[in-house]
């Protein structure tokens, strides 16, 4: 910065801001005397009252886009997909289902609760990991709406505490119309 720049009025209310904020370290109080640090907030206050207010229609305007505003990061809980080693152990029968529910021809809200209902039973006995069949809803021009619900539904607090993770299932377990969910564990089991 050049010495010689004066400071803008917005500036010098920036810096006096900034002096009033600021105090001085132990070892130097002797060497700073209150006096000095009111004259000089007097000096600079008298300096911004006598130049003139900046029209806001002379302050050059950016043409660099503003930064949009970033969404709020929510607190829940997001679910991840299951690891790798694991889906495979299920998969190839190494890890064992231990319970499943299939949900085929059912109405969303008598989906919703018969899911609900399973997945509080199993967490509550302990179990680990279940499969949930959803059907891919091929039939009839159906677009698999228990298929995409069903995702939804884990996101919400009914189901959030529940569920530590789910993925679709291998093709022998049902494909894309099924879902791996691993339960959470309940408080005071062991790792």
């Amino acid at each position: 910065m050049a010495k010689d720049r004066k400071l803008s009025p917005e500036e010098r209310v920036l810096w006096s801001k900034v002096a009033k904020s600021t105090r001085p370290l132990p070892q130097h109080m002797g060497q700073m005397k209150a006096l000095d640090l009111f004259l000089a907030e007097q000096q600079a206050a008298e300096e911004a009252s006598r130049e003139p207010p900046v029209n806001p229609a002379k302050i050059p305007i950016s043409h660099q886009p503003l930064p949009m505003p970033q969404k709020p990061q929510p607190s829940l809980k997001q679910h991840q997909p299951l690891e790798r080693p694991v889906k495979r152990k299920i998969a190839k029968g190494r890890l064992p289902l231990e319970a499943r529910i299939d949900l085929h021809g059912l109405y969303q809200d008598e989906a919703h609760d018969l899911l609900l209902d399973f997945l509080v039973r199993a967490h509550m006995r302990g179990l680990r990991h279940v499969l949930v069949i959803t059907g891919k809803g091929s039939s009839m021009g159906s677009e698999g709406a228990l298929k995409r619900a069903a995702p939804l539904w884990f996101s919400k607090p009914d189901f959030r505490y529940l569920i530590s993770s789910y993925e679709s299932a291998a093709q022998h377990h049902g494909g894309e119309g099924a879902l791996y969910i691993r339960l959470a564990r309940r408080p005071g089991d062991g790792p």
